[in-house]
């Protein structure tokens, strides 16, 4: 079993312990194991083999046995014991938005249901609406994210796609006759959630031989041709691979066809076509004269564009802006600050002095140190007195660690009345504040914008952090009217937030355009829980790439003490 699989059952036991009421302690030492090794930056095996795993923080010998025995084995017996003490359907409900393991319970108790179908009969014939704390609106709750759930089927996020299309791409370049393979589709225009991978080969044999071969690619359970260019491989883990193959001097064509969007290719066909040209079949055509394409950039050249990046590639105004002038896309290495960061004085497994030094090795001015508030009691939310201890803790790091500055900084919970978590008092001595809604978040559209726009007229609130809730293949965003908290953001010198944790990815990049008119300031956040999740400022790059942005408009390309004086800006 991969990293993958190990941090998904380090998850399944926490929520099964949470469940049986086990102390929370222990449910959170999974949880953070989890975290720790879903992001491990190499190979599990090799951590484990070379003890640096055992030498982890947050993983201790019982948590280490079970990640040995899932590593070897793909078993754990502990898993397997509490799997036997819980009926699976529990587990299943917890991924509903808004149930959580209180209302499982509950439901379990009053009405005895352990399957989501029988969860979903009693939320269509009343029986839910009569359980304590239930009612008509949350029965609808339930009925839309069993619906979601079911949306989400084989989808997979970015991060995982990636991995898993890159490992694909190695193989498929060891078949004989292929000499280049390339990575395509959804995962090239970095969709936040995949639906298909895609993969154009290079070879200068014919199609159907390299088809004979694909069936000896490792792991291939079924095989199936969709013409002579196109087949699709189905493997025995359940995933699915579009594979395309094209000789060099059509690679340029096949590979903007193969990457899409439908949107885009269909609109690039239609401009094609009003200079006299014909882009079908994965070829470009002048008339009935073939036009080699040895790239991409040849074909938009041979359109009179510039090479289009595949994020932009949606079909919505991209041509319009190549014929204008292409943005100049922010790169990661654009970035100055590595902001929102949680260490283990809240939820995260590493120390601030580990966060600082990792982020000074990759290249960052400034970390933008935001371990959560007080009422964050589930994530380990800092006392006033812990406060102390950590600013104390701030100074010393950037005493001893020349190179990279340390912000004193803080993940504020928003409160259900639209306060920020903490006094002025306190407020005031941080030297940024990121505010987010964690809790409390059924409320109405209206409910839920009121309680923003309370929060951003208080002047400590600097950056809106994950600003709509959402959960990637999980839960839906919070329903809010974003028109008027972009334009309050605008209006009060708030920014707003792309969350770079692969789960999240928000704001939605589909959103930026409004953002950007309303005059707010972007800043993208790792919500690192470790130092492996630097690797999570990437993601959101591509996001902010998506909504077309350029470094001068996101916060954290700028100086540390550009980014201080934007977030201090309206303090008294």
């Amino acid at each position: 079993m991969d990293q993958t699989g190990v941090a998904h059952v380090l998850d399944q036991i926490a929520a099964l312990l949470e469940l049986q009421g086990e102390n929370p302690f222990r449910v959170r030492a999974f949880r953070s194991a989890a975290r720790t090794v879903a992001s491990l930056p190499g190979d599990l095996e090799a951590a484990l083999g070379d003890g640096s795993l055992a030498a982890t923080r947050g993983i201790g010998p019982a948590i280490l046995q079970i990640v040995s025995e899932l590593a070897a084995g793909n078993r754990s017996r502990a898993y397997e014991e509490l799997r036997q003490q819980v009926p699976p359907g529990l587990i299943e409900m917890l991924a509903i938005s808004g149930l959580g393991v209180a209302k499982v319970r509950r439901i379990h108790e009053h009405l005895g249901i352990d399957t989501l179908s029988d969860l979903e009969a009693a939320a269509r014939d009343g029986r839910l609406a009569e359980v304590p704390g239930f009612g008509v609106r949350s029965c609808e709750n339930v009925l839309r994210g069993l619906a979601f759930l079911r949306r989400a089927g084989t989808a997979l996020l970015l991060h995982h796609a990636l991995r898993e299309a890159e490992e694909l791409r190695t193989a498929l370049e060891k078949v004989p006759g292929v000499f280049r393979a390339h990575v395509a589709g959804d995962v090239r225009r970095r969709m936040e959630i995949v639906r298909e991978l895609v993969f154009v080969l290079v070879a200068e044999v014919p199609p159907a031989t390299v088809f004979d071969r694909l069936a000896e690619v490792p792991g291939v359970d079924e095989f199936a041709g969709q013409d002579e260019r196109r087949a699709t491989l189905r493997f025995a883990g359940g995933a699915a691979a579009q594979v395309v193959v094209t000789p060099p001097m059509n690679l340029g064509a096949v590979m903007v066809q193969a990457t899409g969007s439908r949107g885009h290719v269909t609109r690039l066909a239609a401009h094609a076509a009003a200079r006299g040209h014909t882009l079908h079949g994965g070829a470009l055509w002048r008339g009935s004269e073939f036009v080699p394409t040895p790239d991409e950039r040849t074909l938009y050249a041979s359109l009179g564009l510039p090479d289009i990046p595949p994020e932009l590639r949606e079909g919505r105004h991209e041509l319009e802006l190549a014929a204008s002038g292409l943005p100049q896309l922010v790169e990661v290495s654009d970035l100055r600050g590595f902001v929102h960061c949680h260490t283990d004085f809240s939820d995260g497994t590493c120390s601030i002095e580990e966060l600082a030094r990792a982020c000074r090795e990759v290249g960052y001015d400034y970390v933008g140190l935001t371990d959560h508030s007080g009422s964050a009691a589930y994530a380990g939310g800092l006392r006033v007195d812990d406060l102390e201890r950590q600013w104390a803790e701030v100074d010393r790091v950037n005493r001893g660690v020349p190179g990279i500055r340390v912000l004193k900084g803080v993940e504020v919970d928003i409160l259900p009345d639209g306060r920020l978590d903490y006094g002025d008092d306190v407020l005031g001595r941080f030297d940024f504040v990121i505010a987010s809604l964690h809790d409390d978040c059924g409320q109405n559209e209206a409910e839920l914008t009121e309680r923003v726009l309370r929060a951003m007229d208080d002047p400590h609130m600097a950056v809106m952090g994950h600003p709509t809730g959402r959960m990637l293949l999980s839960r839906e965003p919070y329903p809010m009217d974003l028109g008027r908290i972009f334009a309050r953001a605008g209006e009060r010198g708030v920014a707003m937030e792309i969350n770079a944790d692969p789960h999240r990815l928000d704001l939605d990049w589909r959103v930026l355009d409004q953002a950007r008119e309303a005059g707010v300031t972007i800043s993208i956040g790792a919500d690192a829980h470790s130092v492996a999740g630097l690797e999570n400022m990437q993601h959101g790059v591509s996001m902010a790439r998506k909504g077309g942005l350029e470094p001068k408009e996101i916060l954290n390309t700028r100086p540390a003490e550009e980014f201080l004086a934007f977030a201090q800006a309206r303090r008294g």
